[in-house]
């Protein structure tokens, strides 16, 4: 072979070796925001739910107006779900239920920044609102 195909085989070599890793890196960022995006999902049903333990009265195992049942433990969370874990992330009620607010928080799988943490997002729920908010990518 002369210098000239040994040249274009090492040269594709390099271009197919660069085209390999940035194709990786766009799926672990992908997957990366797929789970974030689950994640958030997932809060928003419970933040519903939380809703609905709200307005339903104590007589029927309801928060009765308030979200004091909603303690930040595993009791306060099976109010809303029997599987706080799922292939989406952990939840947990991070700042137990008051009168008017309580706050809920999902851990993904994923750690799309590569900082060691894996993505987080808070959701805040009143009666008649919620606020999502991502804490770490």
């Amino acid at each position: 072979m002369g210098q000239q195909q040994l040249l274009l085989i090492v040269l594709s070599v390099i271009i197919v070796g660069i085209a390999v890793v940035v194709g990786i890196n766009m799926f672990n960022d992908q997957a990366a925001s797929s789970n974030l995006d689950a994640v958030t999902a997932d809060l928003v049903n419970l933040a519903s739910r939380a809703q609905q333990h709200h307005r339903r009265p104590t007589a029927m195992g309801g928060g009765g107006g308030d979200f004091n049942l909603l303690t930040a433990n595993a009791a306060g969370l099976a109010y809303l779900t029997t599987q706080p874990t799922n292939e989406n992330g952990t939840y947990t009620i991070s700042t137990a239920g008051g009168p008017t607010k309580v706050i809920i928080t999902g851990v993904g799988n994923e750690d799309g920044d590569g900082d060691g943490v894996n993505c987080t997002a808070t959701v805040d729920v009143w009666d008649d609102s919620i606020s999502v908010a991502v804490t770490n990518r």
